[in-house]
Order: C-alpha cells, then structure tokens, then sequence
C-alpha cells in the first residue's frame, strides 16, 4: 500500500512540474498538433501518383449514374471503383478546392479522405448486399438542390436513382453521395447511402 502511494505522490509531482512548462507553451502560440492546411497536404500526397485529371469515370452525370447501376447489377467491383473518385484524385484534385478543407470547416485532407473512404466502404458493402448482382429495373435519377462549383470541380447532389420494385412501385434511393464533375469527366465521390 505504501509503494502505490509513494508511486501516486511521485506521478503527481512529475504532473505538477511539467504544468507550468504546458501552460508557457499554450501562451507561446506553439501547438504541435496544428498542422497548416498547405503542410497537411503535402504529407497527405506522400507517395501518392501526381494526378492531373480525373481517370476513369463517365463523359455525363447520365452516363455515370447508367455505368453505376450496370456495375452494381453485375456486383462487378472493379468497374465500381473506375467511377469512383480515387484517394490520389481527391489529394490533388478535389480536397485543394473543397469548402470542407477551408475555415470555417478546416478539416484536414487526411481526416477528411477518413470519413470519405469510411462511407465509401460502409455503402459499397451494403449496395453489394442489397443490390449488387441481380437487375436494379433503373426508372431515373435526380439530383437535389443547386449544383455547387469549387473552381473547377462541380457537385451534384445527394442525388436518388428510382427504381422499380417487382410490385410496379418505383421507390426512390440513394446509391451514393455526390456526383462530382471536372473538365468533361464525372465520377462519384462517395457510396454514402440511403435505401
């Protein structure tokens, strides 16, 4: 019982003595876990291909959203990720015009590749699950509100692709998030979902 509170007393010590030296480096205005926006980029491309162009994707949001749903139909992965924006286009592409890398959101381009990729991955395997491998009956797509330009990038959506159910039915759903357009190529950003 001694030892803990001797090893207790010592830790609290070593706490109290490194206080006033966190405190002087807070008033310093130095914080090593603020990384500026250009230097956060820059170690996010480490080892990433220099990408100049989207590659891949469709030449019309209609003909994107057609390749989507044949490539979902036929659960065929590989044509999937043709359409979808890779981590290299976004790094040099899509993050340096993004609002979301600027204040008032300032996310960082790792945090935000994250949760971009997490949706991604999230959505995909359900799509495949739910839809993937087995006709989609594609009745359309719409996409919501006014199209966002970010220098030369401009956005679509969220948008929904209707479908007919086997009733007759046709039932609205989101089979992923934004549809991104760059010098006549388009692809999707993300399979963030919703059916």
């Amino acid at each position: 019982m001694r030892w803990i509170l001797l090893t207790a007393a010592a830790c609290v010590g070593v706490a109290c003595a490194r206080e006033p030296r966190v405190a002087r480096a807070a008033t310093d205005g130095v914080v090593d876990s603020v990384i500026p926006r250009a230097e956060a980029l820059r170690r996010f491309r480490v080892g990433l291909d220099t990408v100049r162009v989207l590659e891949g994707g469709a030449p019309s949001r209609d003909a994107l959203v057609r390749a989507y749903v044949a490539a979902l139909e036929a659960a065929d992965t590989t044509a999937i990720k043709r359409l979808t924006l890779s981590k290299a286009e976004f790094a040099w592409l899509y993050y340096p015009e993004s609002a979301q890398g600027r204040p008032p959101y300032d996310l960082s381009p790792s945090l935000m590749w994250f949760m971009m990729d997490e949706q991604s991955r999230k959505g995909l395997t359900r799509a495949l699950a739910e839809r993937g491998g087995a006709p989609y009956a594609d009745a359309g797509y719409l996409c919501m509100g006014e199209a966002v330009r970010e220098g030369p990038n401009t956005l679509w959506g969220p948008c929904v692709v209707s479908r007919v159910s086997a009733a007759g039915d046709t039932i609205p759903e989101r089979l992923f998030g934004q549809i991104l357009g760059r010098d006549g190529v388009f692809k999707i950003t993300t399979h963030a979902n919703k059916f």
